[in-house]
This record gives structure tokens, C-alpha cells and sequence, in this order.
């Protein structure tokens, strides 16, 4: 497979972002084949210092910047900035995730860099957006989750406030980005003119809660903590098997009663308490009771095959060790191997949009911090190997490291630290 078979082929990036939103954004249109260049300051990159790790090097950072270059320019220096903003003239794409005017303080703002080459398109990630009058506050995930109603909706009814159980702002966050990044590259197409794409987690979290935002645009409530059921609709949620837990779905009264002569309880179909999906919602306790009255004395994939052939939706709760390692996720390719710098397996994640036109998307390792820096500067700008050595003496870039991550002192002591 070459990067001409892949859909982005010839597309540059040039990728300032760090940590986890812009990274998944970048390394998206890199699974497509696009070429992206991260450009790390000269510490790199914070998250090739959070575990856990594996051969050295940080399994976050590995798979938030697979198929990616690694350049270090101290954008502090005024050589860094003039460096940065000679790569960013011959993109296509720029992405930061730096909050609100830290990017024009480093010289490399859309502004700036839209005039050197209006063809741009430039894509920031930030918190709160470009505006409004929390756009400069730092953000986290847990923030997010807290201020868009995702926590306050999410937990059992008695209970407190739940995060979901994954970095939901940053990763959607990506998502989004990537996708403006596609809209903006295709109407570039067209006019021949770049643009700035605003992505903010805040806008992106909401989006994301897409009933819950529905449900109160149209009604004005919003929703209660509603635990493992389903806000209107019952029997839809989880029940307990005698050793493990399992869901349901059913969503009309067809499948009820395919579920009632699964669970040899036809006497539920006479019943004026479950003669709706609105009554049994209403009467959701009792449903369960009798439906975990039959599920209790049965294991998990028991309940699974006998609802399975009575035609209800039914899973098993996995684990992710257990979805992972499926017959599903191997035939759809979801993990794969790359080697690392040092010749050792690392796996990490495949994008997961399949196109009949293309074969499997791209999927290398991350780069060593600064492993691409010379390669870089003497083919994209033209830098002969002496004016590499003077801006490197001038700590306008980066040393090549060894290791991919951090040194072994400090790798040993995040190893310790997050056992």
C-alpha cells in the first residue's frame, strides 16, 4: 500500500497541537494519508510523559500521533517563529489547540499565517472557543463533562453526578475538528480560499448530548439522572443475570411480546401496567422484577441465547479487553501492530471509517521527539545541513532524543508513579 491509494495523499498538516483533542484531529487526516508534521516544543509534547507506558514510550502519545513526523522548534526564538511560518506557507492545514491569543503571541495566529497563504485552512481547538466570555479559561475534560449537563444527566437517580467513563470532550472534540477541516479543505476546492475553523469543547460536548439538547429544545425540561434504563422507553437498559450484567432494547410492542414468550411470561401482555412502551416506562420497577425474576437464574450467555434467537437486541457488558479482543473488532481490523522505533510491537487503534475505494487507512508509529526535524527543514525548506547545525546551536530547534518519550530516569519514575 502507497499514500496515493489513501484519500488525503498530498494534503500537509502542520500540526501544533498537544495532549489529546488537536492530536486526534491531526492524526485522523493522517490515518487518510494526509502528512502531518507535529512541531514540538523543545520538552515536547505533554503527553509522551503520561502512562501508561510501554518499550519506553507513552501509550497515549502513540496513538494520539501515529503516522506522524516529529519536528522541535522553540517557537520562542525569533528563528523558530520564521521556521514555523516558512512550513505553514506551504501547507494545507494548521492545527493548534492553544487557548485564545497564545498562537499570535507565538507568530503563527491564523492572521499571520492567512496572509502568507490565504489557502490555508486553519483549525483551532480550544476550551470555550474563539469568543464569548469564557474563551480564554483553561479546560478539561472533566470540565466539559461537568458544565454541558453530561455529568448532571448521567448516574442512578439517588446518586451523585457520574462522569462518563472516557475523555468524551477531547475525543469528540477531534472528531469535530476533523471533519470542519474536511468541509473547509472541499470548499477550498471550490474558491481557492482558506478559512479559520472554531472548534470549541464546549460547543462540540453539547453536540454530542444530542437528545438531551433535542429534548429541551423542544420541551424545556431537562432530563434526570436516569441510571442504566432508558429516559421513556422500558424494558431498555441493563438487568442482572446470575453473574454478570446484560442490556436489553425494546422499543415497541412487537418486541415485548417476543420478549414475554422468551421469558415465559405471557401473562405480562395482559397487563394494563406494560400495555405501552409509556406504561412500562411508567412501571419500569416492576417490569424488571419480573424480567431479572427469569434472568437471575440464568448466566449472561444464557440470557444472550435465548434473547438472541427470540429476535430482541441483547448484549453482554464487556470490558474494552473484551470488545477488543472479539471476532467483531479483529474482522473489522480496530487494533493493529506497528513496529516502534527500537524494533519492538506496539499496537494501536485504526480509524474506523472503511472505504470500498481505498484499502485499510495508514497506521504507523509516533515519531521520537525531534526525530524528523533535519529531514524536514532540508526537504521541505531547503536547509542545507550547515544552516541546520547553526539553528540548532542557536536553540532555534531541538535535539534529536533517543528515547521516544522521555529519559529513562524520569520514564522509570512515571512507570512507579502510575502503576
Amino acid at each position: 500500500m502507497t499514500e496515493s491509494m489513501l484519500p488525503l495523499q498530498g494534503i500537509r498538516v502542520i500540526d501544533f497541537s498537544r495532549v489529546l483533542a488537536g492530536p486526534l484531529c491531526s492524526a485522523l487526516l493522517g490515518d487518510l494519508g494526509a502528512e502531518v508534521i507535529k512541531i514540538e516544543p523543545p520538552g515536547g509534547d505533554d503527553y509522551r510523559a503520561i502512562g501508561p507506558f510501554a518499550h519506553g514510550e507513552s501509550g497515549l502519545f502513540s496513538a494520539m500521533n501515529r503516522n506522524k513526523q516529529s519536528v522541535v522548534i522553540d517557537l520562542k526564538s525569533e528563528a523558530g517563529r520564521a521556521l514555523a511560518q516558512s512550513l505553514c506557507a506551504q501547507a494545507d492545514v494548521v492545527v493548534e489547540n492553544f487557548r485564545p491569543g497564545v498562537a499570535q503571541r507565538l507568530g503563527i495566529g491564523y492572521e499571520t499565517l492567512a496572509a502568507l497563504n490565504p489557502a490555508l485552512v486553519y483549525a483551532s481547538v480550544s476550551g470555550f472557543g474563539q469568543s464569548g466570555p469564557h474563551s480564554h479559561r483553561p479546560a478539561y475534560d472533566i470540565i466539559l463533562q461537568a458544565m454541558c449537563g453530561l455529568m448532571d444527566a448521567t448516574g442512578s437517580p439517588d446518586g451523585e453526578p457520574t462522569l462518563v467513563g472516557e475523555s468524551v470532550s477531547d475525543v469528540v472534540s477531534g472528531i469535530f475538528a476533523s471533519w470542519g477541516v474536511l468541509a473547509a479543505l472541499l470548499a477550498r476546492d471550490r474558491t481557492g480560499k482558506g478559512t479559520h475553523v472554531d472548534v470549541a469543547m464546549f460547543d462540540a460536548t453539547l453536540s454530542l448530548t444530542a437528545t438531551l439538547v433535542s429534548r429541551y429544545a423542544t420541551t424545556g425540561a431537562t432530563q434526570g439522572r436516569v441510571g442504566n434504563r432508558h429516559p421513556s422507553s422500558a424494558p431498555f437498559g441493563a438487568y442482572r443475570a446470575s453473574d454478570g450484567h446484560f442490556v436489553v432494547a425494546v422499543l415497541n410492542n412487537r418486541l415485548f411480546e417476543r420478549l414475554a414468550q422468551a421469558i415465559g411470561a405471557l401473562d405480562l401482555l395482559d397487563d394494563a401496567r406494560f400495555a405501552s412502551d409509556a406504561a412500562r416506562c411508567d412501571n419500569e420497577s416492576a417490569l424488571r422484577d419480573r424480567i431479572e425474576a427469569w434472568s437471575r437464574a440464568r448466566t449472561v450467555a444464557q440470557v444472550n441465547a435465548a434473547l438472541s434467537e427470540a429476535g430482541i437486541p441483547v448484549a453482554p457488558i464487556q470490558s474494552v479487553r473484551a470488545a477488543l479482543e472479539s471476532e467483531q473488532a479483529r474482522e473489522r481490523g480496530l487494533l493493529t501492530d506497528a513496529p516502534t522505533s527500537t524494533g519492538e510491537s506496539v499496537r494501536l487503534p485504526r480509524q474506523p471509517v472503511k472505504f470500498s475505494a481505498y484499502p485499510v487507512t495508514r497506521t504507523t508509529r509516533a515519531p521520537r521527539l525531534g526525530e524528523h526535524t533535519s529531514s524536514v527543514l532540508s526537504a521541505r525548506l531547503g536547509l542545507a545541513a550547515a544552516e541546520i547545525a547553526a539553528l540548532r546551536e542557536a536553540g532555534a530547534i531541538g535535539v534529536e532524543c533517543e528515547n521516544s518519550s522521555i529519559d529513562k530516569e524520569r520514564e522509570l519514575k512515571m512507570e512507579k508513579d502510575h502503576a
